[in-house]
């Protein structure tokens, strides 16, 4: 079981990330091991060239990671994180989907892919969260 007893708990929790919740991110969906979180894409996210900051796919990936280690064990912080841009995003949405696929004593390990609301996948993003 989860620390978070309901979404809106998730969701009233990570209002107070605000450089995320400014950016338009939200929790959509939350379960004991992982995460889905989403951000409609606008022209505030977009680079010099018109393409999605690599930024805005990372928060979004490090928002699901946050997510998921504080549900899995609070408090958790990002101790190491990695991430593979595999494509430019060519939908209108953002969706990160996280899954815990190593809970320890001291650390999780959890994946998140991000893909558009094309089907497309955008980055991979793997982070180790240590629990305080």
């Amino acid at each position: 079981m989860g620390v978070f007893a309901t979404l809106d708990e998730v969701r009233e929790h990570f209002k107070k990330d605000t450089f995320a919740t400014n950016a338009g991110m939200q929790v959509d969906d939350y379960c004991d091991d992982g995460c889905t979180c989403s951000v409609i894409l606008g022209d505030g996210h977009r680079n010099a060239y018109g393409g999605v900051m690599g930024g805005v796919i990372f928060t979004l990936a490090d928002l699901a990671l946050a997510v998921t280690a504080n549900n899995i064990h609070s408090l958790s912080v990002a101790q190491s994180v990695n991430i593979n841009y595999l494509s430019a995003p060519k939908g209108k949405k953002l969706i990160a989907k996280a899954k815990c696929i190593k809970n320890g004593k001291t650390t999780s390990v959890i994946t998140v892919n991000v893909s558009d609301d094309t089907g497309r996948d955008v980055a991979l993003f793997v982070g180790t969260a240590f629990k305080l």
